[in-house]
């Protein structure tokens, strides 16, 4: 049971002050046991959007794109680029050389350590893959994460489709998965924005993820194998998801996506953009909260003033910043972090500079 992502109900609703605990930190694999049946929960948000498609757009381009213009000067063009993807030469091995760089076979021939020395290339070929699974319908700041992760991807995908680079989505979930295929121009960023929507008459998050049962526990390595398997040549892959799945035995154990991600990275260049909220790394003291598994539907109730409640909540968010720090530098990926506490244009600013930085230093060397 992940407390972050739950209905929070207040402190007097019928429960005595002091509530279950003897799960406050991990996910229930049933719900608690109640004396009487609690409140009606309140009526949780989906993350979609009344706006017609076209409008939504244009409201982001407003929010986010002329921002980045205006700092950047016209260059967003670069503001995804990682190393560029032709092989020029291979060279020996030199010090701060990528390991992942290597050329194998050369390495075997020749008894030297040999790396692959690569050119610009003009077109970039791009992935989105979004995580829609139902801990991303949770948010307690500007909007849900699931927002968050919908202006990015449209954001991405409108930079880099200025210059004609082609960008396909993969948006995923415990609901199914959709895939666009990788084109160029407006009308594929707004595609890729509709395929980020609800899907007409489904059901809530919470339900779906109920009637799949354990299907949804996968579901991010699964996207990570079948994007593997359809890109071709090499790739800019934007990975976007908030990377809480469901049956976590032990959260100090490396993830069931991380091999897939090392062996996706292995091959291309991989941007890991991580969505949170503030909620998720400290449990607010409101008294008695009921909890849901958004992955699950299963609910319990804790009681948030209790000091063991706390610390245990602390210990699982430290071990879990652990695991997923260690999962992603292990992979290879890139990382840029995204909350719903602040808007994209800080933390991608940053980011871009960060990127521009190691490019310039790997030219220089």
């Amino acid at each position: 049971m992940d407390p972050s992502t739950s209905s929070l109900r207040g402190r007097h609703q019928g429960r005595p002050r002091r509530g279950p605990t003897a799960q406050p930190a991990g996910r229930a694999t049933a719900p608690a046991q109640r004396p009487h049946p609690p409140a009606p929960a309140a009526p949780r948000a989906t993350g979609s959007d009344p706006l017609p498609s076209s409008e939504l757009l244009r409201r982001i381009e407003f929010k986010v794109l002329r921002r980045l213009d205006g700092f950047l000067f016209g260059d967003v063009t670069g503001v995804f680029y990682g190393p560029s993807l032709d092989l020029a030469e291979v060279r020996e091995y030199q010090p701060g050389d990528e390991v992942r760089r290597i050329d194998w076979n050369v390495t075997a021939r020749t008894g030297k350590i040999h790396v692959r020395q690569y050119r610009e290339e003009r077109e970039i070929r791009a992935w989105l893959l979004v995580d829609r699974s139902p801990s991303m319908s949770f948010g307690t700041r500007r909007g849900l994460k699931s927002q968050v992760a919908r202006d990015f991807a449209v954001t991405a995908a409108s930079v880099l489709t200025r210059q004609g680079n082609k960008v396909g989505c993969l948006a995923f979930g415990s609901g199914g998965a959709r895939m666009l295929r990788p084109a160029s121009g407006r009308q594929q960023v707004l595609r890729v924005l509709e395929s980020l929507g609800d899907r007409p008459g489904g059901r809530p998050p919470a339900a779906r993820a109920a009637a799949a049962g354990d299907a949804g526990h996968d579901s991010l390595a699964a996207a990570l194998g079948r994007l593997s398997r359809t890109i071709r040549g090499r790739s800019l892959v934007l990975l976007v998801s908030d990377f809480l799945t469901s049956g976590e035995v032990d959260p100090s154990r490396d993830p069931a996506w991380a091999h897939q991600l090392g062996r996706l990275a292995a091959r291309h260049d991989v941007i890991a953009v991580r969505v949170s909220d503030p909620a998720e790394h400290r449990l607010p003291d409101v008294g008695d909260l009921r909890v849901r598994d958004p992955e699950t539907g299963q609910e319990l109730w804790i009681d948030t003033g209790d000091p063991q409640v706390q610390r245990a909540h602390a210990h699982l968010v430290e071990t879990r910043e652990r695991t997923l720090t260690r999962s992603l530098r292990s992979s290879g990926a890139d990382l840029l972090q995204l909350s719903t506490d602040h808007d994209l244009v800080r933390p991608l600013l940053a980011f871009v500079r960060r990127r521009k930085a190691r490019r310039q230093e790997a030219a220089r060397s």
